[in-house]
């Protein structure tokens, strides 16, 4: 999970979280949802972006072309 900082002035209360913020807390929020709350510079400060958790690609094997098997009759 994403990790965001409240920079509010006063206690707000965040459904998503189902509690109440202080000021200067920092709180978890779903990775999914972290943008929404990452563009709200005013109200909130990133902290920890979501973490990639797609593995990285398999490598792909190179093989050499085969030769063409066409054949003139």
């Amino acid at each position: 999970m994403a990790r965001v900082r409240y920079v509010g002035p006063e206690p707000v209360t965040v459904p998503e979280l189902g509690r109440i913020v202080e000021p200067d807390e920092i709180v978890q929020v779903p990775d999914e949802r972290f943008e929404g709350y990452a563009c709200q510079l005013g109200t909130w400060e990133p902290i920890e972006e979501p973490k990639d958790e797609t593995p990285p690609a398999a490598p792909v094997k190179k093989t050499a072309a085969k030769a063409s098997q066409k054949t003139e009759g």
